[in-house]
């Protein structure tokens, strides 16, 4: 859990990018996470406890800034809102949910290598659960 101090200093989600623009190289990258969540969506019709995203900006305070995200193609968290506040998520920051980070988070490593097996890798384990394919 953060102190009060420092969450006061974090930026909300609105002021923060909701992803970093990196267009995705390979087809598998857009279907494999959005099934994902056409699945969890019919699964988990009626709870509102969980929240899929996809290629949405996740920010945390494992790293040095925490206005610099990880975009992974997906993650999973347990315990937060689907509707932040009611309206759908810009991104998605650790501070703003209690400190719940993804249980489970999934990244297909590009044709063109962008540091899936570097930076994004060692954030994801520190953050949650990390599936490579």
């Amino acid at each position: 859990m953060l102190s009060p101090d420092l969450k006061n200093a974090l930026p909300t989600t609105d002021e923060l990018p909701c992803s970093d623009d990196t267009p995705v190289d390979n087809e598998d990258q857009n279907f494999l996470p959005n099934i994902l969540l056409f699945l969890l969506n019919s699964i988990w019709a009626n709870r509102m406890d969980w929240y899929f995203g996809v290629d949405m900006g996740l920010y945390h305070t494992t790293g040095v800034n925490p206005r610099v995200p990880v975009v992974p193609d997906a993650f999973l968290s347990l315990g937060v809102e689907r509707k932040k506040g009611g309206k759908s998520r810009k991104s998605y920051a650790v501070w703003e949910d209690n400190g719940i980070v993804p249980i489970f988070t999934l990244e297909m490593v590009s044709h063109t290598p962008g540091g899936e097996y570097e930076e994004k890798l060692d954030i994801s384990k520190s953050a949650g659960k990390f599936i490579t394919m």
